[in-house]
């Protein structure tokens, strides 16, 4: 046994430990990365466990040919008004004014807030409205129609 049994143990070592490494970092990166998404599913499902919203009234008015629907957040998540979708007669509808309280500048709908969606040029009566929040919670009221 000479040099190079020793030389040729010593490369192989040193092969060995490089190989770990490199394996050892894209697992460990896999790993983080997988945890990392269950734990964004947990907290989405935790928002949508904790989102609920209540149709209060839902009002077509057929001379002005708008539709007026007022929705209270019931849950303990703010919400964001931009993220809401409505949905009039299977139809989405898009350019509406909302206001959350008296205000309409402001893009969050906090819990124990109302907000009310104004869309106009609504040419017949809907019959059924459905809101969408951001997270996923839906709503569905049945118009009334007023004249």
């Amino acid at each position: 046994m000479g040099f190079s049994v020793s030389g040729s143990a010593a490369l192989i070592f040193v092969a060995a430990f490089i190989g770990f490494g490199m394996f050892y970092t894209a697992s460990a990166n896999s790993f983080e990365t997988v945890n990392d998404a269950r734990e964004a599913s947990a907290d989405q499902t935790l928002e949508q466990q904790n989102t609920a919203i209540e149709i209060q009234t839902v009002v077509y008015n057929s001379t002005a040919a708008s539709l007026e629907i007022t929705v209270d957040n019931t849950g303990s998540t703010e919400l964001s008004v931009e993220a809401v979708d409505v949905l009039a007669d299977n139809q989405y509808l898009s350019g509406y004014g909302t206001e959350v309280d008296g205000s309409t500048t402001t893009d969050l709908w906090l819990p124990g807030e109302t907000l009310t969606i104004s869309a106009t040029g609504v040419s017949s009566d809907p019959g059924r409205v459905k809101l969408v929040t951001g997270p996923g919670v839906a709503a569905t009221g049945q118009t009334t129609v007023v004249s």
